[in-house]
């Protein structure tokens, strides 16, 4: 994938996650936005984990990285500035996105969990045998 860089303002992206987007998708939101992710990982299908890597800093999602790779499920962490409330952000998007973008990896259907801690975002994703 090509690297370009961000156009658009932080604070744009951050209305929009924050303010907008749980304000039209209400108690569904986690819902949607997993498979709204899932979509989006259809659109820009992956070959590898580092095209993941790669898409997550194209799309200003944050820095990912591969923390842990087991036989049936990979771990990713996702680094958060200090300066971010990231509790405050649902992350469905990115962990259906994952979910996609792993199942079209190892052509077996998979799932992600999405564990918070104080400066970073753990995604477990978890697949068939």
């Amino acid at each position: 994938m090509e690297e370009k860089e961000n156009i658009y303002p932080a604070f744009s992206y951050t209305l929009l996650r924050n303010d907008i987007i749980p304000e039209l998708l209400g108690q569904e939101e986690s819902d949607i936005l997993y498979w709204s992710g899932k979509r989006v990982a259809r659109k820009y299908p992956a070959d590898s984990l580092e095209d993941i890597h790669s898409f997550f800093r194209h799309a200003g999602w944050g820095e990912l990285k591969t923390a842990k790779e087991k036989r049936r499920e990979v771990h990713f962490e996702l680094t958060i500035s200090p300066a971010d409330d990231h509790l405050s952000i649902n992350r469905h998007l990115e962990a259906g996105f994952l979910a996609e973008q792993i199942e079209h990896i190892k052509g077996k259907a998979a799932e992600t969990y999405i564990l918070e801690k104080r400066e970073s975002i753990t995604f477990e994703v978890h697949w068939d045998r």
